[in-house]
């Protein structure tokens, strides 16, 4: 096994790190193909691929990770990336402490660990719905189950739209914006969210920014950055920035204008993304973890991601868990008691309000 830098990686290693991945017949998500590590490898200097190989020579698996101090390794990308995980020969028989001590990691962190990776699977402490709508069968198949599920929130969110063109101007949808402008819009929107209701504001971060600005202009068959854009009139009131491959959407950050918040236009950008992705052969738009009522609505079916940890025995793994663990157990036991939940919640937007610069 060697260790390089995502940067190092030759074309043919590249190549390899394809075929594999699409051999394990897993869904094809864009965080899984080698182009979001050589993304992430341009803006975070700690990012690593472990390559493995047969005894004959020949590739064998990959494992893209970020080294941190103490041997403590994460997923790569941690924090923003959706679907983790090592890209293995069907039948690889691999330990993971033995792949962590051959990484010089004494702890593998995950957060959104993808199904089937049952080389880290046996170490998750937590697993979580992420969201999902299939389009594979078309759209007009995707509405039939909306109407059958939640007709109340389509007739009304139709509704809206309409509403939308008599006072804004024509709606109109963009699958694929190339409009350097609009992605900056989308950040800006999302950071003001992010601000509003008290969470961390991602793009505050200048690595995740650069990381956004970098997949945008990314082009390849299992992974490109993907710029979607409601427009009403010549107004962009909604976007949505993504990664697809061939047959999957990624869904990463949404977000509208606030002003026009009375007709949903983050509901109907999601109902014309779908729309528009199944026409160009999508078939499921992935949503993603973490539980709201516009997900609900929307999805037809649910994946499973895993939180936790894959550790060696010794002092690393003692300070991983001394990091990790305690804040993790205290988010669990607020999030399985709903009204804690909401409590919290409604702390952090009153918080987010305090953040907000006052207007003259």
């Amino acid at each position: 096994m060697r260790v390089v830098r995502p940067g190092d990686l030759g074309a043919g290693d590249i190549e390899s790190w394809r075929e594999l991945r699409a051999k394990s017949g897993a869904p094809a998500h864009p965080f899984m193909e080698p182009e979001f590590a050589l993304a992430v490898g341009r803006v975070r200097p700690r990012a690593r691929v472990a390559m493995i190989s047969e005894e004959s020579g020949g590739p064998a698996g990959f494992l893209p990770f970020e080294r941190g101090r103490f041997g403590r390794g994460r997923a790569i990308g941690f924090g923003v990336s959706d679907v983790q995980g090592a890209v293995l020969r069907p039948g690889l028989a691999l330990d993971a402490r033995e792949l962590l001590r051959a990484c010089g990691l004494s702890a593998w962190e995950f957060d959104n660990l993808g199904e089937g990776q049952g080389l880290f699977e046996p170490d998750a402490a937590r697993s979580y719905a992420s969201y999902v709508i299939d389009v594979g069968d078309g759209y007009e198949s995707y509405e039939q189950v909306l109407r059958a599920q939640s007709p109340k929130f389509l007739r009304t969110t139709l509704a809206k739209e309409r509403k939308l063109g008599r006072d804004a101007g024509e709606v109109r949808f963009v699958l694929d914006e190339r409009d350097p402008a609009a992605l900056r819009t989308l950040m800006e929107w999302k950071s003001a969210q992010y601000r509003r209701t008290g969470r961390r504001d991602r793009f505050a971060k200048r690595w995740i920014r650069d990381l956004a600005e970098f997949l945008f202009h990314t082009r390849a068959p299992g992974c490109s950055g993907l710029l979607s854009v409601l427009y009403a009139g010549e107004r962009p009131v909604a976007a949505h920035f993504g990664l697809r491959s061939r047959t999957v959407l990624s869904c990463w950050f949404p977000a509208y204008d606030p002003g026009f918040a009375k007709y949903s236009p983050g509901l109907i950008l999601h109902l014309r993304m779908a729309r528009a992705a199944a026409d160009d052969g999508i078939g499921m738009l992935d949503m993603g973890r973490g539980a709201a009522e516009y997900k609900d609505a929307l999805k037809t079916g649910e994946l499973t991601v895993y939180e936790g940890a894959s550790v060696r025995p010794g002092v690393g793994a003692a300070l991983q868990w001394i990091g990790r663990e305690p804040s993790r157990r205290a988010h669990g036991f607020v999030r399985n008691r709903p009204r804690l939940a909401g409590l919290a919640q409604r702390g952090l937007e009153r918080a987010g309000r305090l953040r907000e610069p006052k207007r003259p």
